[in-house]
């Protein structure tokens, strides 16, 4: 089992996904927990489709953290 980060973005009446260490891998929903579900199943197809045109999988390295800002 693999865990890649996932960037949650508020669109225009839905959420927006995607996954920095995945080119291309994106996904969206109407809720939180609908747009996580949806990037799971977004993931694992981009994985597989990479596998079978015998190109690498990029393994998972980015992180994510929030930072507290004054402004």
């Amino acid at each position: 089992m693999s865990r890649y980060a996932v960037v949650i973005e508020q669109a225009e009446g839905n959420l927006s996904a995607y996954v920095p260490d995945l080119p291309g891998c994106v996904s969206t929903g109407a809720t939180r927990e609908e747009v996580e579900a949806n990037m799971a199943e977004a993931i694992r197809l981009h994985v597989e489709s990479l596998r079978a045109h015998g190109e690498v999988v990029p393994p998972p390295s980015s992180t994510t953290t929030l930072v507290d800002v004054a402004l």
